[in-house]
């Protein structure tokens, strides 16, 4: 059947296009380079014998020969069976594509001149009017190849315009599943679709969160990138930022690729979709970049278990993980590439350069001698494990090869009458016809089942490789596991590069936080995959790895940040370097003041213990006692009979002292004040009455602090001035403590105002003076206190509690030295003066004046003038006078 007239203008068009380009190129439009295989009919073949070069074609690539060959294997085998085809051969027209889409491209063109066999030439006509004479070459029926997707894309867009079949190998772009543009477009290989899950589920066992891509331009490798970007958006995995590497991509384009793959250091795995040719030049990159060792590749079946990609630099593809279709050597390619030599292979024309890379030499004896380090081929070396190891998309060349070879034997055998040779229907059938018998092929081929499915896709299934460094620091490519539709990894063969070889190395995008420091995850502004290390607050738990919650009050948290654990009360022990020194304070004036009733008692009927109005004293001393003994419940643990006992004795044992001393001093004032306007004795003088008055203002104390316990009762309660600290006080507050010490103000104000109003009492066991000077420092002691015990509520409640037991000490140790150490002087080392006063005693001349004016009268009346004086009358009072007076009246004259 014919070419449309149309097409076949589109055609004639193209070949002068092509024609164009070779002249520019300056090469001549002659016969390519190829490799060209007599048969009945002839399938075109597509392989990169070259890789890519930035203006043709590249280094020489030992794989993509070996391709080259496994077609012309597969070719010969079937040739030579006589079940499959019998009667009929095969020949090929092979062409290099040099891993470039264009020049794949203009090479495809041959394939194109050729179906001009099936253009009518009677639509054509020469100027001077003739038929044109035109002897065509042998048509190609079908095209196995190429290998990159991106040529596979370029070149299929010409193929189906002229309705040629192409079955590839290697290429597994997604796109190319699209029938609506690739309709006559089959491969034996599995989309990127699969391949892109079975990475997706590598980087998921290695544990890896955060990966880089990679991807060559074009359709294999964006498409690829795309694809495992878009599953691993609902795996949990996150990705950088894809890079693309251009098609004129430069070295200092790798370098700034490796630069800004660095700038994420933890993600460690780069999943990569690129061509072997890229993969080659981005480990140089990083080579150079002094990153050995750093990265670990993800390889697509690109670079499979190419050696051209890794070589020389073995040392950084070192742990990478690639992928192959599944598929198993053929032994038989082995036998065959084998045993080729210079001598039986050399009608292919690249064989020469495959055999002078492989050996590292060279048959230009011009060129040797030129390049001395470059050894002259033989032609006698052979091809051992050393030199040579089968390329991993062999078995996929040759089932390409046998698809067609399967579908033409099933025409054969519905067109032929299942007659042997070649009948003329098999040659007028189209390329859509062959198409569709290609599309129903099922047959046990070198790399398992080979079966198309409607979308002219191979089902996904790939063997899984490790290029590792072996005992004898040789690499090589390791098989590690499988994929078909779920991941089978053997660990037992994975090995790491590193001290722990059995442990991958970590992929993420930030470093776990160290919870036991109470560190949290932040996600990073912008950023949903990445985050950084915060510390919670010290008060804080981790909920989880995002979340920090507050203790409760009280609660601290644990050592290890996931919980809380109760925080020990702390309060004013013992043995505290702030509860010692007032409590040996307190002490000693215990036992001084023991002493001095010990004293009094035992003194207690001599002149200057009768004379300082002995109940009186002893309820001052009672309540010194007490001040020294509430010192221990400041110190004491807290708890509901401690705080009782702080809050009564604190406030009573000073009312109880400065009562005493109130009653005192205004007894003697009132004396002292009346004898001036009367002799007559001044009420409620009497002990009795002065013990009355006494209790009765400390009764005022005493109520109120009842009445305090009755509407807030005492209990320990924790405070919490900060979040690690647990205070057990107490529950009462500064200002309460300082009301309740108010009447004792009071009374210490009183107490001070009538000491000072007797300052200038008369002598003789008058200790007025004494009193004053006692009010006077307690006074002082108090006012400062009060500022200093509120301003410290905010520093360590120690410093507060050690002020008010100092303040407590002080007080009564002042009280105690003024008052009592004078009469205990006088009592234990002045005996002489604790006498009763003798009847010769002088009066000032105020006492004298006072006698004077007073002589004629009535004896009463001079005594209570005497006694109001505190001066004894020399004319008419006498020593047994004074020995007879009773106590009262005793009292009464001091």
């Amino acid at each position: 059947m014919g070419i449309p007239p149309v097409l076949a203008e589109v055609v004639v068009v193209l070949l002068a296009v092509y024609d164009y380009g070779v002249r520019v190129r300056g090469v001549s439009a002659g016969p390519v380079e190829s490799v060209r295989l007599t048969g009945d009919v002839v399938l075109g073949g597509l392989f990169p014998v070259h890789e890519g070069g930035i203006n043709g074609c590249g280094p020489f690539d030992l794989g993509g020969y070996q391709r080259l060959e496994a077609m012309v294997y597969a070719l010969d085998s079937i040739n030579n069976d006589d079940d499959l085809l019998p009667g009929i051969t095969i020949g090929a027209y092979i062409l290099d594509t040099c891993s470039r889409d264009t020049y794949a491209l203009e090479q495809t063109m041959e394939f194109v001149t050729s179906t001009i066999a099936r253009i009518d030439l009677n639509a054509f006509t020469c100027p001077n009017g003739s038929k044109p004479e035109y002897q065509p070459p042998q048509p190609t029926i079908g095209v196995v190849g190429a290998a990159s997707s991106p040529v596979s894309t370029m070149v299929a867009n010409i193929l189906r315009l002229f309705k040629i079949p192409q079955v590839s190998y290697a290429s597994t772009s997604p796109e190319l599943s699209d029938k609506s543009r690739y309709d006559y477009f089959l491969r034996v290989v599995p989309p990127d679709t699969y391949q892109a899950q079975a990475m997706l589920d590598i980087v998921t066992a290695l544990g890896w969160t955060y990966v880089s891509t990679v991807a060559s331009a074009g359709n294999y490798g964006e498409n690829g990138i795309s694809t495992f970007r878009n599953l691993s958006r609902s795996s949990g995995i996150c990705l950088t930022d894809p890079e693309v590497i251009p098609r004129d991509a430069t070295d200092g384009t790798f370098d700034k690729l490796v630069k800004y793959l660095s700038k994420a250091e933890h993600a460690r795995g780069v999943v990569t979709f690129a061509s072997e040719t890229d993969i080659r030049r981005l480990l140089a990159a990083v080579a150079r970049a002094n990153q050995t060792g750093h990265f670990i590749w993800i390889g697509s079946d690109d670079w499979g278990t190419k050696p051209n990609p890794v070589e020389g630099q073995e040392a950084v593809a070192e742990g990478s993980i690639t992928l192959l279709p599944a598929g198993s050597l053929d032994k038989g390619f082995d036998e065959y590439f084998t045993s080729l030599t210079p001598k039986n292979g050399s009608s292919r024309v690249w064989f020469q350069e495959y055999w002078e890379k492989t050996f590292h030499c060279t048959f230009d004896a011009f060129k040797a001698l030129k390049q001395g380090a470059t050894k002259l081929c033989t032609g006698h070396e052979a091809l051992s494990e050393e030199t040579y190891e089968q390329e991993g998309k062999i078995s996929f060349v040759v089932d390409a090869v046998y698809a067609f070879a399967h579908a033409l034997n099933n025409i054969q055998q519905d067109l032929c009458n299942r007659s042997a040779g070649l009948c003329p229907e098999v040659l007028s059938v189209d390329g859509w016809r062959l198409l569709e018998y290609m599309k129903n092929v099922s047959f046990e081929g070198s790399s398992g089942t080979v079966r198309f499915n409607k979308d002219g896709d191979r089902p996904g299934s790939y063997q899984l490789y490790q290029f590792q460094r072996t005992a004898r620091d040789e690499y090589r490519y390791v098989p590690i596991g499988t994929w078909a539709d779920k991941l089978s990894l053997n660990r037992t063969y994975v090995s790491w590069a590193g001290s722990n070889p059995d442990v991958a190395p970590e992929s993420v995008c930030s470093l776990p936080c160290n919870t036991a420091k109470g560190e949290k995850r932040r996600k990073r502004p912008g950023d949903e995959c990445c985050w950084l290390c915060v510390n919670c607050e010290p008060y804080q738990y981790l909920v989880d790895e995002w979340t920090c919650r507050n203790c409760t009050p009280g609660f601290q948290p644990r050592w290890d940040r996931r919980g809380c654990e109760e925080i020990s009360s702390e309060y004013l022990t013992w043995d505290s370097p702030w509860a010692i020194p007032p409590t040996l304070l307190a002490v000693i004036g215990i036992v001084c003041t023991v002493f001095v009733i010990a004293v009094f008692v035992r003194f207690n009927n001599t002149p200057i213990i009768r004379a300082s109005g002995r109940e009186l004293c002893y309820v001052l001393l009672f309540g010194i006692l007490a001040t020294y003994v509430a010192v221990f419940t400041l110190i004491a643990r807290p708890s509901t009979l401690t705080c009782c006992l702080r809050r009564m004795m604190l406030g009573l044992s000073v009312v109880i002292s400065f009562s005493a001393l109130y009653t005192k001093t205004n007894r003697v004032y009132r004396i002292f004040n009346s004898g001036k306007r009367s002799v007559r004795r001044p009420k409620y003088t009497s002990p009795r009455s002065q013990m009355v008055i006494c209790f009765g203002l400390v009764s005022v104390q005493l109520v109120g602090a009842t009445l305090w316990l009755a509407i807030d009762p005492p209990k320990a309660i924790k405070t919490f001035p900060s979040w690690h600290q647990v205070i057990l006080e107490c529950a009462v507050t500064d200002l309460s403590l300082v009301l309740s010490l108010s009447y004792a103000m009071v009374l210490i104000v009183m107490c001070t105002l009538y000491a000072f109003k007797t300052r200038k009492m008369p002598e003789n066991f008058n200790e007025a003076k004494f009193i004053a000077f006692a009010m006077y420092t307690t006074c002082v002691v108090w006012v400062a206190f009060i500022p200093i015990y509120i301003g410290t509520s905010s520093t360590d409640y120690k410093i507060q509690q050690t002020l008010l037991c100092l303040c407590f000490i002080v007080s009564a140790t002042v009280t105690l030295g003024c008052i009592f150490v004078p009469k205990i002087y006088i009592v234990m080392f002045a005996p002489q003066k604790n006498k009763k006063p003798s009847g010769t005693m002088m009066l000032n001349s105020r006492m004298r004046s006072t006698c004077g004016s007073i002589e004629g009268r009535p004896n009463g009346e001079m005594r209570a003038q005497t006694l109001t004086t505190g001066a004894a009358p020399v004319s008419n009072t006498t020593s047994s006078d004074f020995e007879s007076r009773t106590p009262e009246e005793e009292a009464t004259r001091f």
